[in-house]
């Protein structure tokens, strides 16, 4: 079997795991525009750290951008500084460049899915967690999206991971007189890590699991084996230094705004996500697809081994955590994501056993053929109303797609449900590949400041200046430049005014303001280029007509 001759090695489960993943989250990857809104942000605030060489503060353009640390914004100046450098052109504005530490962090966090999932299982079991870890839908939107989260996840991996072999080790009564510094080195790096990029919340995932574990065994003796002490300096060395730098630049005002103002204010719901409890158990049907069925099958074995080291390490990961976040107002389906890796590697210990559930929950393997064939309708019947084109070259690799999810469903059995989770892998690849690869990309309508960066592009002066009016998103400043004034009609009649080679970026509901300013003042302007679209941040339709002085009388 080509499963078992691709797991016979570490080096080449390692090997296998990488081109897996470079397969699940390749397609679309160069291609997909700028996403508004948090994607771009982020992008801008690092496109503009490059620019001014100040790579302590972050703005976006003259606002500071306090919400989250320095960490995230870092990794993508070194992408940006590195593409520019091997010659690709216009770097700046590909957002490609800009997602790459969120690639690498994904393809990092399924690794050490892999490694974390070593101290639990066999090898082709740790692959196994791996792959469900790749294929699942959550991390496969995360690894295209220039942010925080997959590069969050790696970290949370790699400190639960390291922690994992000490209290394991603590729980087999292995000698402590000699203690490896390999774990406690990796668990308190990427305890630093993750507060740069992400404030304390890695602390929570870490703090939970280990008051989870102090509470059932009634000793949290181990933890001395994590070297406390020295760890905690090393932490304090990486984290630091940026901080007290931003302290004395901009006082207190980062600490108010990314913990008073963006983490203690998730305790609300925030810029509309409330929801209440039980959304993430909803949403995990479909965002840890297409490993959700078998979680759901292990479930009943899970809880009866729930007092076991293994299982106990693993839920003490998992449960209070998701607790905190079912009852936390502000919900984005994202937030969870950490905590995928528990959830894959009980899966697998489940499934190793050959304890799967045979009650009515087996019924639940229809769920490998269902999420492709909803998803096809889905993603094609949105394409239809966007572009007004049914997109056929996506329809065969859907068809494709859902015959391998009915194959997952038809020959799903206990004693050989890897099979069904390979074929429902080749399922999740082929989604992607339709959804991310083909779709997406064609949906220009949905994108309107990729066109309107495009018009600015073919103009024929040089240094092309533009002031945008009732579109205001943050693509449309990364994708013309940093300088772009986001105004009112009147206020871009005004800037339209003041010189050459300058344009206003006026939606249509700004026109009349624009138009009465610009008989007022006596300006002069072309017919416009006008540029239909779709804002998916605000859920309505956009006219962005593109004027262009010609002075005043």
């Amino acid at each position: 079997m080509a499963f078992e001759f691709a797991t016979a090695s570490q080096w080449r489960s390692i090997l296998f795991l990488t081109l897996t993943c470079l397969v699940l989250f390749l397609t679309g990857f160069f291609t997909i525009p700028p996403i508004d809104r948090d994607e771009v942000r982020f992008a801008q605030a690092t496109k503009q750290m490059v620019e001014s060489g100040d790579f302590v503060d972050i703005r976006f353009q003259d606002d500071v951008r306090y919400k989250k640390p320095v960490g995230i914004y870092w990794m993508q100046a070194a992408a940006l500084k590195t593409i520019s450098a091997l010659g690709v052109p216009r770097a700046q504005v590909r957002i490609w460049v800009y997602r790459l530490p969120s690639l690498i962090g994904a393809i990092g966090a399924v690794l050490l899915t892999y490694w974390t999932a070593l101290a639990f299982v066999t090898r082709q079991g740790a692959v196994l967690a791996a792959l469900m870890m790749a294929s699942c839908v959550l991390l496969g939107v995360e690894a295209r999206l220039a942010k925080t989260d997959a590069m969050l996840l790696l970290t949370v991996t790699a400190a639960m991971g390291a922690m994992a072999r000490v209290y394991l080790s603590w729980q087999r009564g292995e000698d402590p007189a000699r203690p490896s510094w390999g774990p406690p080195a990796i668990f308190w790096t990427a305890l630093a890590v993750g507060i740069l990029l992400k404030g304390p919340l890695i602390l929570m995932f870490v703090g939970l699991a280990m008051a989870g574990l102090a509470i059932l065994d009634r000793s949290a003796a181990w933890f001395w084996r994590m070297r406390p002490v020295w760890g905690l300096m090393w932490t304090l060395v990486l984290v630091l230094p940026w901080f007290v730098l931003i302290f004395l630049r901009a006082g207190d005002a980062f600490f108010a705004d990314s913990v008073g103002g963006d983490m203690l204010s998730k305790l609300g719901a925030q810029e509309s996500h409330g929801a209440p409890p039980g959304l993430y158990l909803l949403l995990f049907w479909i965002t840890f697809w297409p490993g959700a069925p078998l979680a759901g099958m292990a479930a009943p074995a899970i809880w009866r081994a729930r007092r076991e080291p293994g299982a106990q390490f693993l839920l003490a990961w998992l449960v209070p955590s998701w607790i905190v976040f079912e009852a936390v107002l502000t919900k984005l389906p994202h937030y969870v994501l950490p905590l995928y890796p528990a959830i894959a590697i009980l899966t697998v210990g489940a499934l190793e056993r050959r304890v799967l559930s045979r009650s009515w929950l087996i019924r639940g393997a229809a769920w490998w053929f269902a999420i492709p064939a909803f998803g096809a309708v889905l993603v094609i019947v949105g394409a239809i109303k966007a572009i007004h084109q049914p997109v056929f070259p996506a329809w065969p690799l859907f068809a494709v797609a859902m015959v391998f999810g009915l194959i997952a469903w038809w020959m799903f059995e206990d004693s050989r449900a890897e099979r069904s989770l390979l074929n429902a892998v080749i399922a999740a690849a082929l989604m992607a590949g339709a959804t991310y690869g083909v779709v997406l990309p064609r949906l220009t309508t949905v994108f309107p400041s990729q066109e309107v960066a495009r018009a600015l592009r073919n103009v024929t002066c040089v240094g092309p200046k533009a002031a945008a009016a009732g579109f205001h998103e943050p693509s449309l400043v990364f994708m013309t430049d940093t300088s772009t004034l986001l105004t009112d009609g009147s206020g871009a009649a005004d800037f339209l005014g003041q010189g050459s080679c300058r344009f206003a970026l006026v939606e249509q509901r700004s026109e009349r303001a624009f138009v009465q300013r610009a008989e007022a003042i006596g300006l002069r302007y072309n017919a416009p280029v006008r540029i239909d679209g779709y804002n998916i941040s605000q859920g309505k339709a956009v006219s962005i007509a593109i004027f262009r002085s010609e002075g005043t009388e």
